[in-house]
């Protein structure tokens, strides 16, 4: 367990300004059917600077895996690593998601650290992280995985990966990522840090 004070220290080491530029994209392993250039270099220089500079590998697509929550499970079982939710939603085709410090499983309590955060590309970036309120960062059940919390839930998928939720939590002071609370899922995507 660290403070909320070492928890900003660290995510403050190796990120970009908001305006800054990356150098260079980070490798991505496999292509991906939702973020173009411009989205990788705006997420890559917001991770934290333990996954910068590592390659990004697709661990689970609903257009190459289906659309199944319990399949991501099974495909993130032998990941050790972070992981980055990447969902385009059917109404607006918007892009938002989720950074995790530890890969989506079932879990009987909450999981994850400081690092966790959510984002919405509306259209710029933004970035929501922990405010310290809480620490419901993640928690992954066999018919749901959720997001923040703290009286309502920051983002929630559906065991088909079908159906969200996204409202404004506690846990990250956010924005709705999406622009209808209650959302349909067009394609979802979770990357690995190899």
């Amino acid at each position: 367990i660290i403070t909320i004070d070492e928890a900003k220290r660290r995510q403050s080491f190796g990120s970009c300004d908001r305006d800054a530029a990356v150098d260079a994209l980070p490798l991505l392993v496999d292509s991906s059917d939702l973020l173009q250039d411009t989205n990788i270099e705006k997420l890559a220089c917001r991770l934290p600077a333990r996954v910068q500079g590592y390659p990004w590998r697709l661990a689970y697509s609903t257009e190459k895996h289906g659309t199944s929550l319990k399949t991501l499970y099974r495909n993130l079982a032998d990941v050790d690593s972070p992981v980055l939710l990447v969902i385009k939603d059917m109404d607006d085709q918007q892009i938002f998601g989720a950074f995790s410090t530890d890969p989506f499983r079932v879990s009987e309590h909450f999981y994850g650290t400081g690092e966790t955060f959510l984002y919405s590309f509306c259209p710029e970036i933004k970035v929501y992280r922990w405010t310290g309120e809480n620490s419901y960062f993640v928690k992954g059940n066999t018919d749901s995985l959720q997001m923040g919390g703290g009286g309502q839930l920051g983002l929630w998928l559906d065991a088909e990966l079908y159906r969200g939720t996204t409202t404004k939590c506690s846990t990250f002071n956010n924005q709705p990522l999406s622009s209808q609370q209650d959302f349909s899922i067009r394609s979802l995507e979770v990357w690995s840090f190899e």
